[in-house]
C-alpha cells in the first residue's frame, strides 16, 4: 500500500510492504524503516489500527481527535455521521439509552468508530443490522 502523507508542511512517500502481527515493514522517502505498532489488527483485505501506532519518524503536535457523534434530527431518527459499514448495534429495540452512550459501531475510511447518542430516550426502532453499508442519509435506528 502506498500513501503520501505530510507532516508539519514535510511530504513523506510511505510504502507498506508488510505486516506481521505487531511489526510493520515500511519503506518512508527511499529509506526502510521496521515499527512496531500497538494494537494492530491484521485481516486479509483490510488493516485497521485499534489504537494510536507508535511514532516512526520523531513527535509531532497532533491535533485532538474529533468526537463523532450521531446526527439526530428533530424526530431523532440516528443517520451515521459518513458512509461505511456497520460493525455492531450495541442497543436493542426498547432499550434505554443515555447521552454519550454508544450506539453502533461504523467502519469508515478503514477506522472503527464508536457512534454515541446525542439524546437520552427509548430506542423505537432498528433500521439496519450488521455488516451493512450505510451511506449519511440512511437512518440507523430513532429513539422516543
Amino acid at each position: 500500500m502506498n500513501y503520501k502523507i505530510k507532516v508539519n508542511g514535510t511530504e513523506y512517500k510511505v510504502h507498506i510492504r508488510r505486516v506481521e502481527n505487531t511489526r510493520a515493514y515500511l519503506t518512508v522517502n527511499d529509506e526502510d524503516f521496521e515499527v512496531e505498532v500497538e494494537g494492530l489488527v491484521v485481516n486479509p483485505t483490510r488493516m485497521s489500527i485499534k489504537t494510536t501506532p507508535k511514532p516512526i519518524l520523531k513527535p509531532v503536535p497532533v491535533a485532538e481527535p474529533v468526537k463523532k457523534t450521531a446526527i439526530i434530527q428533530s424526530n431523532h431518527q440516528v443517520k451515521p455521521p459518513l458512509p461505511g459499514v456497520i460493525l455492531d448495534i450495541c442497543v436493542e429495540e426498547g432499550m434505554q439509552v443515555k447521552k454519550g452512550q454508544i450506539l453502533y459501531v461504523l467502519e469508515a475510511m478503514k477506522m472503527e468508530n464508536h457512534i454515541e447518542s446525542d439524546y437520552n430516550g427509548i430506542v423505537e426502532k432498528i433500521h439496519r443490522s450488521k455488516g451493512e453499508p450505510v451511506l449519511e442519509s440512511d437512518v440507523i435506528l430513532v429513539i422516543k
